[in-house]
């Protein structure tokens, strides 16, 4: 048992670069998972639709924590080799393309329906109608909720400590077992994971400040 010094703060600090890179490959897998859920969601394949809701369904009704399970023990059952760092991303990022497929969902659907029937009258086919005319108005309005939920994604990560992957909490845990001094641990690990986590609440506070202006002009 040692006393918490500065090497062990620098451990968790440079443990943060991995929160901050999985949070990135969360994101923007689940992105891309999620204007997949979104477009099938809104889509006129009744098919695609149902596909849609099920996934979302599935990882929205279900914890987490049981996912990044199931990825990592599912994984070698079915002969997949996998390690901690790939089984969290593929967990985080089917769980973030389930909650930013909703989000988006509904500021797709936000669109005033004089928008769908304007393109619809110009003969435009769906995928033109989404990709001239309602995506483009949709993003604005998507933007402060996603931006916002970068927040939950960021924090989501901690998670994945459960399963042996060194992020932020991981770190804190191993510097507790070597210094026993919890309070100085975890409170060193809750501030930086608060100095993460403020600036995107706060644009995405701005965001919605913007946005609410725009919309009353």
């Amino acid at each position: 048992m040692r006393t918490f010094g500065y090497s062990d703060l620098w451990f968790i600090v440079e443990a943060a670069q991995w929160t901050v890179l999985l949070s990135i490959m969360a994101f923007i897998g689940g992105g891309i998972v999620g204007l997949i859920v979104a477009l099938a969601r809104t889509s006129e394949s009744k098919t695609a639709h149902a596909l849609s809701i099920g996934f979302i369904q599935l990882f929205r009704g279900t914890p987490l924590l049981l996912q990044l399970f199931l990825v990592f023990f599912g994984a070698p059952v079915i002969g997949l080799d996998i390690n901690p760092w790939l089984a969290a991303a593929v967990a985080l990022t089917l769980n973030s393309g389930a909650f930013l497929g909703e989000i988006w969902r509904g500021c797709i659907e936000a669109i005033p329906r004089g928008q769908w029937e304007a393109a619809e009258a110009l003969g435009l086919s769906y995928r033109h109608k989404m990709r001239d005319v309602v995506l483009p108005q949709a993003l604005k309005i998507a933007v402060p909720p996603t931006v916002g939920y970068m927040v939950q994604i960021v924090k989501g990560t901690s998670l994945a400590a459960i399963i042996g992957f060194t992020e932020l909490t991981r770190a804190g845990q191993i510097i507790n077992n070597a210094t026993f001094q919890p309070m100085v641990v975890f409170s060193v690990v809750a501030i930086i994971y608060f100095l993460l986590c403020w600036p995107l609440s706060l644009l995405a506070a701005y965001m919605e400040r913007r946005l609410a202006v725009s919309l009353q002009r």
